[in-house]
């Protein structure tokens, strides 16, 4: 009976070039994109209007980027971070085709690194992860690290280990000094990996989708180095960041269970990282009104804990802009997303403050994401307005 019990992976059980296959299939539904936006308030009107969407050659409205990376993410969760201290970062993530009501994912991750900590009690393991849908093509695909418990620290004998990942149902041999490799990540993702599926066809399409959010301001008005101060403020409410962890089917003890953070250092279950990236990026819906899709995560860092209660602020800043190969019609737009707790924004000057010539994060920064978005090149809109 004892193998019955899913204990989730070690560092010990993770090695380079390991293929986990994730279980459990997702259909995703148009409840569930209705379920988002009410925990959210997510206003992304490619995610919001079927006929906005589908005046930008969509079949439908497609699902919310983050609901779909969430989702994604929350299937590689038991193999990979169930015994997790703390999810470190991302990188390299790529939106890859849209996903609709009716899709179904299914995911897999392959290790590219690994790296013991000095005290070895735990270590890093850097995953790349890809999600499919149903006839596998591709959806997105994303490099993320965490940082895992090892199981001696844990007190388990060796045979206690947990149940295989892959299709062999064998157990993962253990790590050894040899394999640890600490993978090099691009900083961001280049254009000619970045996928527009948005499209507008004529002037009056995108003056009517400037009438449509309310806002003319296209790729043209924004300047790299402008800062935007999102105005609005959302407080996690316990409930509420609990039936969003469900929703993404993410089993992590730190968000899913009370009881066993009890005796850790917050005391409480924590705020899934994916959702607060989710409601600050709703957030940032101000100022950014025309965004169309998230093409690309570059990088990100939870940098502080989220608890129920806690009121999320968020700026951004442009930190470049590029023409896209072959497209007039819309543009990309490198975005640095900052989340605050319990701080608004116009009272951070800085995310990062220099303490005896080291960089640290303001104490109220819980975000930093660095994500680029597509945008309509708004020339022609512009001309006719005036």
């Amino acid at each position: 009976m004892a193998g019955k019990e899913r204990r989730g992976n070690f560092f010990e059980d993770f090695h380079l070039d390991q293929v986990i296959r994730h279980g459990t299939p997702r259909t995703i539904t148009e409840g569930d994109a209705s379920i988002y936006i009410a925990l959210t308030g997510s206003r992304a009107i490619t995610h919001s209007s079927a006929t906005a969407a589908q005046k930008l050659g969509f079949t439908s409205r497609p699902i919310d980027d983050l609901l779909v990376f969430n989702i994604a993410f929350g299937k590689t969760v038991p193999d990979i971070s169930m015994n997790a201290i703390a999810n470190l970062g991302y990188a390299e993530t790529r939106f890859l085709c849209p996903v609709y009501a009716g899709n179904t994912l299914h995911c897999e991750s392959v290790v590219i690194g690994l790296k013991e900590n000095a005290s070895g009690k735990s270590g890093v393991v850097y995953v790349r992860s890809t999600a499919y849908r149903e006839d596998d093509h591709p959806v997105i695909s994303w490099v993320r690290w965490v940082m895992v418990h090892k199981r001696v620290h844990k007190g388990l004998h060796p045979e206690t280990r947990s149940p295989p990942d892959g299709t062999s149902r064998k157990p993962t041999r253990e790590t050894s000094a040899k394999e640890r490799h600490v993978p090099a990540l691009s900083a961001f993702v280049p254009t000619d990996k970045l996928l527009p599926h948005a499209r507008l066809r004529s002037s009056e399409a995108l003056q009517e989708l400037g009438e449509t959010t309310g806002s003319l301001d296209f790729w043209e008005d924004y300047a790299v180095g402008e800062r935007i101060n999102h105005p609005s403020g959302a407080t996690v409410e316990e409930a509420e960041h609990m039936l969003a962890t469900r929703l993404y089917q993410n089993n992590a003890r730190p968000h899913f269970d009370a009881l066993a953070m009890t005796d850790t250092r917050v005391g409480r279950r924590l705020v899934y990282g994916g959702h607060v990236i989710s409601v600050c990026r709703a957030l940032a819906y101000d100022g950014l009104e025309n965004v169309l899709s998230i093409l690309a995560i570059n990088a990100g860092t939870h940098v502080a804990a989220t608890v129920a209660g806690d009121t999320l602020y968020a700026y951004s800043e442009v930190i470049d802009k590029w023409k896209l190969p072959g497209r007039t019609d819309v543009a990309a737009l490198r975005l640095r997303l900052i989340g605050l707790k319990n701080t608004t924004p116009s009272s951070v000057e800085r995310a990062l403050l220099e303490v005896d010539g080291v960089p640290v994060y303001h104490p109220s920064v819980v975000l930093d994401l660095d994500y680029t978005v597509l945008l309509p090149r708004g020339q022609a809109a512009r001309a006719r307005h005036l």
